[in-house]
């Protein structure tokens, strides 16, 4: 099941968002020491002010997707989808592209393009995203520094209009 978490799923967003954070350092913009040290108010605000979407199987939160209008008078018609993960045990089970879809249809009721960055090494995502109507428009080189290393960021725009970039 897909549905919009709320802050009273704080504290399962926080434990899940973490674990995203530890498992796959590379592939977030914000870290694990950032967020460990946040509250669980800032969890709450966060759910607040942002559409997280959840993926719920046998009670357990086992996936997050976030949804963020621009907010600037020339970019309202766009969006992005965020924070993207699914824990191991619910991957390749069909759970991410029914995340995906989810944001995608929440999106189409509010804007006229969804983008996205992912990081150019993710080739499952690559391909989520890909087979969900989503196109490459650019490359962000050296996007991510994790220690000593940088990582390419690929963006990426689905567009409800059925135009391409």
């Amino acid at each position: 099941m897909i549905r919009l978490l709320t802050p009273a799923d704080a504290a399962l967003y926080r434990a899940i968002r973490l674990e995203a954070l530890a498992a796959h350092p590379e592939a977030f913009t914000s870290t694990l020491e950032r967020e460990q040290e946040k509250p669980l108010a800032w969890f709450e605000e966060r759910l607040t002010t942002s559409d997280v979407f959840g993926a719920i199987i046998a009670g357990e939160l086992v996936g997050t997707a976030g949804f963020r209008r621009e907010d600037g008078a020339k970019t309202a018609h766009k969006a992005v989808l965020w924070g993207m993960y699914v824990r191991p045990q619910a991957r390749k089970s069909g759970t991410g592209r029914l995340l995906v879809d989810a944001v995608a249809a929440h999106a189409a009721k509010r804007v006229e393009q969804l983008q996205l960055v992912v990081v150019s090494e993710n080739q499952a995502a690559l391909r989520l995203y890909a087979a969900a109507g989503f196109v490459e428009y650019g490359r962000g080189v050296k996007a991510l520094k994790q220690g000593d290393r940088y990582y390419d960021e690929i963006l990426m725009a689905l567009f409800f209009d059925g135009s391409r970039p």
